[in-house]
């Protein structure tokens, strides 16, 4: 008898459908054929019966993280649903400060130890606006984390430690309903969060809309010594304290649409609108101990504000039979800042006065960006792209006492700035054999700054063109053991404060009379140049069978034109005393060196044998070294802003065997340093320490019930910054800041 007839359909990468059609006709009339041509007469037949199908679905399992990341052709950290949902966090910065080479200062992310605007921060591709907060960022609407240590021709290389991509949870076809309901508190009160999330497919209409709506409410208790000369000149001593809160609420909606064209056509749309509302105030008091008593004995101030944001993008893809991929997206964002503060300050003796600052910052920005990918001959896959943004600022601000401005020519007076980034990239990857792999790309990038206010105006532009080399050796045929290496070029970019020539003024010191030098003005410099930096990494991964992955890794970056602030006493336009001012410089060179290692997986695999590592129990862990050197500054402490001489995470889950709970740590801890920032100024950081934990208690598929604890027993921040110059007297000002434990509570339901 004839096999019947069968045919098997691939619908996607991740989802497998095998449809078997058995033709039971032909499979008969196969057969009377044959009896036929044998000679044997046939006997009149029976209709056959109506063939048959039977749909038979074969699920696949969705790639890990780890298997994602082993099968990438450039170094690359990738954090899925399971990392994210693991703690019950409140915002991705919780999930970000736990990564292997991330730390948190200042409620952002950095790579390697290196210092703002070194690290790239993306959501899905592009940069978010100024005031977008990662603080306000639920995890429930994230998909993954991509942490990328070297640049990439696609996105910008403006990313010298490399690129933090957050990637939104997109429309899918998979049903999904699901809500968190959680409860948060740190110092002041409890305060709730909601997290919802709709999904649903309609044919071939794909729709997702995940919601989150929060509030946050903290506090601290500030100190202050500050040993610096008063507004005579004389030595002064001055200690103070406060007290402060801040709280505030807001809402996030991503809505995304997948349209499915036909089979090579696909129409997608992705937006994101943020508000929110915010309040915070406070009370400092001044008790001089040296010197003569202080400007203001006690200040009082009250800030009310909000942020917005709008985002959407609509992008069409289309898939050629040749294995081609267009992609073509438009975008449009608008964001909206404004703030008011309201102070009083009581000079010993005297009135009190009044202190009033406000401004409101609008940004509209419009992109178009490509890309096409081809392979070519097999071992080849082409790509190149575009990527066009025109982005209009338009800023007011005023500072006001008793009524009267401070910066006479620039309160109150309208700012408005154009941004043109244009940028042509093209890359090569390229399947040299089946051990050896490369990544070969090239990305020009033109960034025009022009500017016009009342009292100063820009022109500036910069053109960069970065060349990019990743190559990849595998020892085995499936990649479980492979080296990395890569030979970059990237830039940092001067922000548009950095190259505004509007003075900010120290309140500190009223503009009658001198100020301090470690007090200074500041304002910024037009002529300022991008910073290039050269990159080489070099790194060894070996992924374990059970998931589990080792690395270690070494990066070296020369860095030319870096920016530094130079302070310096100088005759300015906003007063008739000479005043201490501050503003970005370029320096010749600097370098930064560092060795990076990491391990996780489950402890079965990673511990020697005989240990008695219990079953469910996985380990993580991470240490990096870091070394940096300014070469227009002398030693010791002369390395690069914010760089910690190491840095280590460690942490551990464990599902408990036989009960439906897991419980689990992280620890991260940089240790205290120096930084000599000019020969004359001195800035010395605190160590930092931070002890997460949580508990979760999973009733079923469909419901799970979080505790966790951030930040337990937490250490107090301490910075000092110390400044000696050899006409001046020597100035220091020593702040402290005190942390404090936060816990959280969540309930997630699906349906």
């Amino acid at each position: 008898m004839a096999l019947p007839a069968t045919r098997l359909h691939v619908a996607s990468s991740a989802r497998v459908a095998a449809i078997v059609t058995i033709v039971a006709a032909g499979g008969l009339a196969g057969a009377t054929s044959a009896h036929a041509q044998d000679g044997v007469a046939s006997a009149p037949s029976t209709p056959a019966p109506a063939a048959s199908t039977q749909r038979v679905e074969i699920t696949a399992p969705e790639p890990s993280d780890t298997d994602r990341r082993r099968r990438e052709s450039v170094a690359k950290t990738i954090v899925g649903r399971e990392e994210l949902d693991k703690y019950g966090d409140v915002s991705v910065s919780d999930v970000l400060k736990r990564l292997p080479g991330v730390n948190m200062q200042g409620g952002n992310p950095r790579l390697r130890g290196l210092g703002a605007g070194y690290t790239l921060i993306l959501i899905n591709g592009e940069a978010p606006p100024p005031g977008f907060s990662l603080d306000n960022l639920s995890p429930s609407q994230v998909e993954r984390i991509e942490v990328t240590k070297g640049p990439t021709a696609e996105h910008s290389t403006q990313a010298v430690a490399g690129t933090i991509n957050i990637i939104l949870r997109a429309a899918t076809r998979q049903r999904q309903r699901e809500l968190r309901l959680g409860l948060n508190y740190q110092v002041r009160r409890v305060v709730p969060n909601i997290n919802a999330n709709f999904s649903e497919s309609f044919g071939d209409l794909s729709l997702a809309l995940p919601l989150s709506a929060y509030q946050w409410a903290g506090g601290a208790e500030p100190t202050s010594d500050r040993d610096v000369p008063d507004a005579l000149g004389e030595p002064q001593r001055v200690l103070t304290s406060g007290r402060n809160w801040w709280r505030g609420g807001g809402a996030t909606f991503g809505p995304r649409l997948s349209w499915k064209v036909d089979a090579t056509t696909t129409i997608e749309s992705q937006s994101l609108v943020q508000r929110n509302e915010f309040r915070s105030g406070g009370v400092t008091t001044a008790e001089s101990v040296l010197g003569a008593a202080p400007s203001s004995v006690r200040e009082d101030y009250v800030t009310r504000g909000h942020w917005q944001m709008g985002r959407s993008s609509l992008q069409l893809v289309r898939r050629g039979s040749d294995g081609a991929r267009l992609e073509a997206k438009v975008g449009l964002q608008r964001s909206n800042n404004e703030f008011r503060t309201d102070g009083i300050a009581h000079p010993p003796a005297a009135a009190a006065f009044a202190r009033l600052n406000e401004g409101a910052i609008d940004e509209t920005s419009r992109t178009t960006s490509g890309k096409y990918t081809r392979p070519l001959a097999e071992a080849h896959t082409l790509a190149a792209g575009w990527d066009v943004e025109q982005k209009q600022r338009g800023e007011v601000r005023s500072t006001l006492e008793n009524g009267v401005s401070q910066l006479r020519g620039f309160d109150g007076e309208p700012f408005n700035a154009k941004i043109a980034r244009q940028a042509l990239w093209l890359q090569d990857e390229w399947s040299i054999s089946p051990q050896w792999g490369t990544y070969l790309g090239l990305r020009a990038e033109r960034i025009a700054t022009t500017s016009r206010g009342s009292a100063d105006t820009l022109a500036s532009t910069s053109t960069v063109v970065t060349p990019l080399w990743h190559l990849n050796y595998k020892f085995d045929p499936q990649g479980r053991d492979l080296i990395r290496a890569s030979l970059t070029r990237s830039y940092r970019a001067p922000e548009l404060n950095a190259l505004m020539a509007r003075p900010s003024i120290n309140n500190n010191y009223p503009l009658s009379g001198p100020n301090a030098a470690i007090a200074p003005d500041r304002v910024g410099n037009p002529a300022l140049e991008p910073e290039l930096s050269t990159g080489l990494d070099i790194a060894f991964e070996k992924y374990f069978a059970n998931g589990g992955v080792m690395s270690i890794g070494v990066f070296g970056r020369r860095i030319s034109g870096l920016v530094r602030n130079a302070t310096s006493l100088e005759t300015v336009p906003w007063t008739t005393v000479p005043r201490w001012v501050q503003r970005p410089v370029n320096l010749e060179r600097a370098s930064s060196l560092g060795v990076e290692l990491e391990l996780k997986g489950r402890a079965a695999e990673l511990l020697p044998a005989g240990w008695g590592a219990p079953a469910g129990l996985s380990l993580r862990g991470s240490l990096a070294v870091y070394r940096s050197q300014v070469d227009d500054i002398p030693g010791p402490d002369n390395r690069l802003d914010g760089q910690q001489p190491w840095s280590l995470t460690t942490g551990f889950d464990h599902a408990v065997a036989g009960t439906p709970l897991t419980w689990g740590a992280s620890l991260a801890y940089t240790p205290g340093y120096a930084v000599q920032q000019t020969t004359q100024q001195l800035f010395e950081g605190s160590r930092a320490r931070v002890l997460d934990a949580y508990l979760l208690w999973t009733f079923s598929r469909e419901a799970t019930f979080r505790l966790s604890a951030g930040n337990i027993a937490p250490l107090d921040t301490t910075t000092r910054t110390a400044v000696d110059y050899a006409d001046e007297l020597p100035q220091l000002i020593s702040d402290r800041r005190n942390n404090r434990t936060s816990f959280n509570a969540s309930l997630t339901l699906k349906f």
